[in-house]
């Protein structure tokens, strides 16, 4: 059906940490861009984003960091939002689940679920603390994933394969926080949503109705719809978060998953209240059949936004559907899974201080390689070279050309041009056909694929120029110059408006070096968007090239990160088999100062030590740690070593004497063990 309207909802970030790039890449770059796009359609569309504050995220922080929870989500939800407005994430409105308009929306909502007889109060059994005898919620319980087996999968999801789960279906479930604590079963009461009692009407809406969604989001509800849907409790044992409406209900609070996605509506509430004259009413945009509603989120959200939160608004009635859920898969980094925990990530807010004005080039990379139908991996590499080859080589290289030669030509004035040759006419005709590609596609959702066009786009233009070469030309047919310049700005004002969704910065200043202060999609295509006798401003670079430093200096980055979390994880080795004293007495361990070191050929590993071991004769000892160091490292050092070890012989006939004592850390590196004071040589060790 034609939609008057189009609501379109970004997941909410749990304000326990900063955005990172996998957020970005997988819902609020590709929203952002639909959201722009409807705008320049000059289609009526609301964008609502806003922090999701009651997860148990936060309130692990607060207790980690010894603050309020309040405190915790003031900070993140000012550094989130902060860093979507400064990255063009441009949402009309972004606010938060602790805002007094919400608590009594998201109230009333449940009330009225609740007096209706659509929630089921039961009791049953749900993990707590043995020691303590808190009731532990989803997030607070972790064990082994039923589905793919990985240790460390949450009560709610795996994060390593998105799996939806109940603490239930964990394998040796035990507390987060407090992991020597065991856990038991203690009976308590809480509301559930019947999700079974829904269930043919959402096979039909879902199987029969949406065969169009992403075959990832189409198939996590087809595998959910083939079994039996069980109810789900909407209320949790908490003291953070919106109190449960009822008598008899305190110490509940509103499960998380039941009040986060209710924030949509209770945000465009607010937006609607603050400006009732350009937003109309918020029911309009939540119960108006005409109004299309389109969520997006990653795939760890699917079944809250395919499955719950329909049944919560079928449940109350009066609501509208998501007429479409593009849900996005993960993005990794480096090879390796984003971790919140383990600061394992590219943050918006620090990318934004390190790599400023540079927020087209991170909103190009992630659109180019969005996760839209398996897992994709970020690198630095990449960035850089799509960075340099593709945004400055090719678009930035043709816009720069077109825009310096006219200042230099004609003063910066859009000059006449003469008849169009074939080439002419070839060039203009595909980039009018690109409106029709590019709007199918994003109509689509198929946002990588339509900045693809976009960028064809570009390297149309920046093929037609050098082919043309007009800085030779100039020199012999000054009248044929004139159509080619004014041919190449045209299309410079086309990828003005084509690059608009995807690299919203960029477009502006190209609009402003174009002084193409109006602009629409519709406009997109047309030959003529520049007229004859226009004063351009003055050119300036569009992009500049990403150096090999700023590579390094992200790269290092995350090798500390590594580093630095493998040597918080770090455990030592189990201990080996118990042995008799008098079995440990056999070893004759001693103190040899090292007299002569050298590599020994052919052999990268090895080093030769001369040893002073109190003897006339010295010793011989070779040892493998030639990767830790070297030989004139250890000249003079006092090492420990086996004496008493039999003799080893090498293919190449070197003999070693016995063994020097040495450490491994945590992080693979090896240290020779020494004595805190000179000793004489052969001194033994007791």
């Amino acid at each position: 059906m034609a939609f008057k309207r189009t609501t379109v909802t970004a997941a909410l970030p749990y304000a326990n940490g900063p955005v990172h790039i996998g957020h970005l890449a997988g819902v609020y770059v590709p929203a952002d861009i639909y959201a722009r796009y409807l705008r320049l359609k000059g289609r009526d569309v609301v964008f609502i984003g806003g922090s999701d504050e009651h997860g148990v995220p936060v309130t692990i922080r607060a207790k980690k960091e010894g603050i309020t929870v309040q405190d915790v989500v003031d900070r993140y939800h000012g550094i989130i939002k902060k860093s979507f407005e400064d990255f063009g994430i441009s949402f009309d409105i972004y606010s938060r689940t602790t805002s007094k308009i919400h608590h009594k929306f998201a109230a009333d909502f449940f009330r009225k679920l609740y007096d209706e007889g659509k929630l089921v109060e039961k009791v049953e059994e749900q993990y707590c603390d043995a020691v303590t005898g808190e009731f532990l919620t989803d997030r607070n319980i972790v064990g082994t994933c039923p589905r793919c087996g990985a240790d460390g999968a949450y009560g709610d999801q795996c994060e390593k394969c998105g799996a939806t789960l109940s603490p239930s279906e964990l394998i040796n479930p035990t507390n987060k926080n407090n992991p020597g604590n065991p856990l038991e079963l203690r009976a308590t009461k809480n509301w559930y949503l019947p999700l079974g009692d829904h269930q043919e009407w959402l096979k039909e809406w879902i199987l029969e109705g949406h065969k169009e969604w992403r075959s990832n989001v189409y198939g996590q509800c087809k595998s959910w719809l083939d079994m039996d849907l069980q109810p789900r409790a909407m209320t949790r044992d908490l003291d953070w978060g919106i109190p449960v409406p009822v008598e008899g209900a305190e110490g509940k609070v509103l499960y998380v998953w039941f009040d986060a996605p209710i924030g949509y509506i209770s945000n465009t509430k607010e937006l609607c209240e603050s400006n009732p004259e350009k937003w109309g009413t918020w029911q309009q945009w939540w119960q108006d059949e005409e109004t299309r509603l389109v969520h997006f989120i990653g795939k760890d959200n699917i079944v809250f936004h395919c499955l719950i939160f329909p049944t919560m608004m079928k449940a109350h009635g009066g609501y509208i559907m998501p007429d479409n859920v593009p849900s996005n898969e993960f993005l990794n980094l480096e090879g390796n899974k984003i971790s919140t925990s383990k600061n394992y990530a590219v943050w918006l807010n620090e990318y934004l201080e390190e790599l400023p004005n540079r927020q087209d080039e991170l909103r190009y990379v992630l659109t180019a390689n969005a996760p839209e139908t398996k897992d994709n991996d970020f690198t630095w590499a990449d960035f850089q070279a799509r960075c340099n080859n593709e945004l400055v080589a090719v678009y930035g290289n043709f816009v720069n050309r077109a825009l310096q030669l006219t200042q230099k030509y004609y003063e910066g004035v859009v000059p006449v041009p003469g008849e169009l040759t074939d080439t002419d006419k070839a060039t203009l005709a595909e980039f009018a056909t690109t409106k029709e590609r590019v709007e199918q596609l994003l109509e689509g959702f198929k946002f990588r694929e339509a900045q693809k066009e976009a960028m064809n786009l570009a390297r149309i233009g920046n093929k037609y120029i050098a082919d043309e070469e007009p800085w030779k030309v100039i020199k012999t047919d000054p009248e044929r110059v004139k159509t080619v310049i004014y041919v190449s700005l045209q299309l410079t004002a086309n990828l003005a408006i084509a690059f608009e969704p995807f690299l919203p910065f960029s477009s502006a200043k190209l609009r402003q070096m174009l002084n193409m202060e109006q602009f629409e999609w519709e406009q997109l295509g047309k030959t003529d968007l520049l007229p004859s006798g226009k004063l351009l401003a003055k050119p300036s670079l569009l992009f500049s090239k990403i150096e090999d430093d700023v590579i390094k200096f992200q790269m290092d980055k995350l090798e500390a990160t590594i580093q630095a979390n493998a040597e918080a994880n770090y455990e030592a080795a189990p201990i080996k088999e118990t042995v008799a004293f008098e079995d440990f007495q056999k070893m004759d361990i001693r103190v040899g100062t090292v007299l002569e070191c050298e590599a020994v050929p052919k052999m990268k590993k090895l080093l030769k030590f001369k040893l002073d071991d109190g003897t006339p004769q010295g010793r011989t000892i070779v040892s493998g740690i030639h990767e830790w160091y070297e030989p004139e490292q250890l000249v003079g050092k006092q090492v420990l070593f086996i004496a008493n070890l039999a003799p080893r012989q090498f293919k190449n006939g070197l003999v070693s004497e016995g063994m020097i004592l040495s450490a491994t850390d945590w992080d693979g590196t090896v240290g020779v063990t020494t004595v805190e004071h000179p000793v004489k040589g052969g001194s033994q060790i007791s």
